[in-house]
């Protein structure tokens, strides 16, 4: 009897999974190269950091840091709000609710096209750091697991403001980036968390860029705010809560 549980939850793990995948190629078939997901996935933060990175005397390995961090924020969660408000324009949107998959491998697989996404556009700011710069990477599993779960954290915040009932994803952008911009201010890019004032520091403790920029950083230096576990587990945590709000979300605003 276990034996027969086992092959029937291993065979339900591997539909939700299969039908996660589904959607994420999906979407990276059609929306990776329109050209709204290339301007603010990749120009925008670039010019972003370029306009605040210009004058400052800082050598490359503290720079480089910021702009993967930037890179991996809006990248990850610029196919989203892209691909499910198109989706419910064009009417497909219900169709995707009532896949045979549950509402977790749906969310799921929206985020995955992001995560991966946002991973390779990710790998232009390092490659410029590693052959133009020459910037040294300390710790290279620390910068793989430090991308990895800031890129899945904000495809998951993606997904989540994605959730809104709209069929124009300006609408969902503007949103979005009434939280996206204040995190980059708040989360040690620009200004070191040490040098801002105690109410910055506490605000920038619920900032999940926080905590993926401090690892970052601590992958090129070797120095980190914080120690890499608590920035590990906090951006577990935002993951975790991002997607239970999406789960919330799509169950009583899309249904």
């Amino acid at each position: 009897m276990p034996s027969t549980e086992y092959k029937g939850w291993t065979k339900h793990l591997s539909r939700e999974m299969n039908g996660a995948w589904a959607i994420a190629k999906k979407d990276m078939r059609i929306y990776y190269f329109r050209s709204n997901i290339i301007v603010s996935g990749i120009l925008f933060p670039l010019f972003m950091f370029l306009s605040f990175a210009i004058g400052k005397n800082a050598p490359p390995k503290i720079l480089i840091p910021g702009l993967i961090s930037i890179t991996l924020l809006f990248s990850a969660s610029q196919i989203e709000p892209v691909s499910l408000t198109l989706e419910r324009r064009v009417k497909t949107f219900e169709r995707l609710l009532s896949a045979p998959i549950s509402r977790n491998s749906m969310i799921f697989g929206e985020s995955i096209s992001g995560f991966l996404y946002s991973l390779v556009i990710a790998l232009l700011p390092l490659a410029v750091g590693i052959f133009i710069f020459d910037t040294q990477i300390v710790n290279a599993p620390i910068l793989v697991i430090s991308m990895i779960l800031t890129s899945f954290c904000f495809a998951m915040l993606g997904t989540l403001f994605a959730a809104y009932p709209t069929e124009t994803a300006g609408e969902v952008m503007a949103i979005l980036n009434t939280v996206r911009l204040p995190l980059i201010f708040i989360s040690g890019i620009f200004i070191p968390i040490s040098s801002m004032p105690q109410i910055g520091q506490k605000i920038a403790l619920i900032s999940p860029l926080t905590y993926g920029n401090d690892l970052i950083e601590c992958a090129y230096t070797g120095n980190s705010l914080y120690s890499p576990l608590l920035d590990i587990s906090m951006l577990v945590i935002f993951i975790i809560i991002f997607h239970l709000a999406a789960n919330y979300m799509y169950k009583n605003f899309n249904e």
